[in-house]
């Protein structure tokens, strides 16, 4: 096997987070399901720690998506979902990683944030090209994600949850 195929093999596992792109049906989600054991693993990690692992996975993740859209020719395919993996690990890295309750949580603020794409979400996704465009549109979604996160802990919102 040559190089050149070992290195769109590798771009294309780690742009799909290991095949969850893949996922006939809401592909974004899988993605985004992929992260939260991630997350739940590194629960012990210090905070600078876990910021680290999380910029790390987007730098290889832009990496990823901008050679796995040149091998299947397109902007964005469906089927890169680190993007999603990194956009998580950024909204629940300032909060509890031990509690199911609170990466549930931060799943659902996730998604919804980008799926509506709120500024300056959309236009990142619109502006930025490459895998650079893929992956930092998902990652603005997340760090929008950490200040609800932080909000709601604050708030008390996930002793209430921790008591039900």
């Amino acid at each position: 096997m040559s190089l050149a195929a070992v290195t769109s093999f590798v771009a294309r596992a780690v742009a799909t987070a290991g095949g969850a792109g893949y996922s006939p049906v809401a592909p974004g989600t899988c993605g985004t399901l992929v992260a939260v054991p991630l997350a739940w693993a590194c629960r012990g990690t210090d905070t600078w720690l876990f910021l680290v692992i999380a910029i790390v996975v987007t730098l290889v993740g832009i990496a990823a998506a901008h050679h796995a859209d040149q091998v299947w020719d397109s902007h964005d395919s469906g089927r890169i979902v680190i993007d999603e993996v990194a956009g998580y690990l950024f909204t629940v890295a300032l909060v509890d990683r031990g509690s199911w309750w609170v990466l549930g949580v931060g799943f659902v603020v996730f998604r919804a944030l980008d799926i509506l794409k709120p500024p300056p979400v959309r236009w990142i996704d619109l502006h930025v090209p490459g895998g650079a465009g893929v992956v930092l549109d998902d990652v603005a979604a997340g760090v929008m994600g950490a200040v609800i996160m932080i909000g709601l802990d604050a708030g008390g919102a996930f002793e209430v949850l921790a008591g039900l």
